[in-house]
């Protein structure tokens, strides 16, 4: 059977702004009071919706209003086509003028507040009719429906969005140098067993799965590393080997100035490369967009140059289901 298509001629765009209205106040009532129409009305519109796809966008419950799946996939292509007849009409309205246009960015936190945050202020300086809506979950998972790019922590497999390694993640362990100082002289294995091991969480892994694999990579033997702190993400870890306790296991390109300025130290070179990198992810139809463009193509050049050492910038196809650790390093 052939792929089912809909003529451009009969986009019912009513009904899809009644659809976006009630998805984004998450109520009928809401969403009539905002569009100025009736609730019925409204609720014809996205019923016709409904018939026309042939499927349900919302599960309808007494006291809740939920997307389907198929709401959820058509939510965000809505969103950004009608933002973009948006900013279309507002450069023609104002005469060729740059339109402010704002980006919805999703970062995982450790990376947001160690690495982008302080330099955004660059990024604004060049393309000032950018704004930012930046959005960091505290437990990190798949990309977001409404963002435009997306930093993530994950490994690689095959996806329809447009990836760029930034760079490819080899955790090593930081200490506060007083930590290292009263351990000197120890080899490897006597320093991770007389210290507190702080551990970072990964989701659909084991606790201490890092800590694991390094002990395993290194060859340290029955090393019993099933102890210590878990945190849901480096950054917490971090904070916590900052004053002056345990020693975490973490990627250092996020910690480079604590390690200039001497507040963590790293007492051995051994790393372990566990197969996540950081990925920057774009819908392939955003690449059109000026925006996006100026923002991704920044942040390959502040982030796939320094970030990975000199090291080119690879671009792979990564999948819908790509992993992304719950707690990012």
């Amino acid at each position: 059977m052939g792929r089912k298509t809909i003529d451009r001629r009969w986009l019912p765009l009513n009904a899809l702004r009644a659809f976006e209205g009630v998805a984004k106040h998450g109520s009928f009532t809401a969403a009539a009071h905002a569009l100025l129409i009736s609730q019925s009305a409204l609720s014809r519109h996205v019923i016709s919706l409904e018939q026309l796809i042939g499927v349900q966008l919302f599960e309808r419950r007494p006291h809740a209003l939920t997307l389907t799946k198929a709401g959820q996939h058509l939510l965000p292509a809505v969103a950004k086509s009608f933002d973009r007849l948006e900013y279309a009409i507002d450069d023609i309205r104002n005469e060729g003028a740059p339109a402010q246009r704002t980006l919805r960015v999703q970062m995982p936190p450790s990376f947001a507040v160690q690495l982008a945050v302080p330099i955004l202020r660059d990024f604004r300086k060049t393309s000032a009719e950018v704004d930012i809506d930046l959005v960091s979950p505290a437990a990190v998972g798949p990309l977001l429906a409404d963002v435009d790019v997306a930093v993530v922590y994950a490994k690689p497999t095959v996806t329809d969005l447009v990836a760029d390694l930034l760079w490819p993640v080899r955790l090593t362990m930081l200490c506060h140098p007083r930590v290292a100082e009263q351990h000197g002289g120890k080899d490897l294995a006597a320093f991770i067993e007389g210290n507190e091991i702080v551990h970072v969480r990964y989701e659909g892994e084991p606790r201490h799965q890092a800590w694991t694999q390094f002990v395993r990579k290194n060859g340290l033997g029955a090393l019993n590393v099933e102890r210590g702190l878990v945190f849901d993400t480096a950054v917490l870890a971090v904070q916590y080997a900052l004053s002056g306790q345990g020693i975490a296991l973490v990627d250092p390109r996020l910690w480079r100035e604590e390690v200039r300025a001497g507040r963590l130290v790293s007492p051995f070179a051994a790393e372990l490369d566990n197969g996540y990198g950081y990925y920057l992810f774009t819908h392939p139809e955003g690449l059109a967009d000026t925006a996006i463009a100026l923002f991704r193509s920044w942040l390959i050049e502040r982030f796939g140059r320094d970030g990975a050492a000199g090291e080119p910038v690879m671009q792979l196809a990564v999948s819908n289901d790509w992993q992304v650790a719950e707690g990012e390093d």
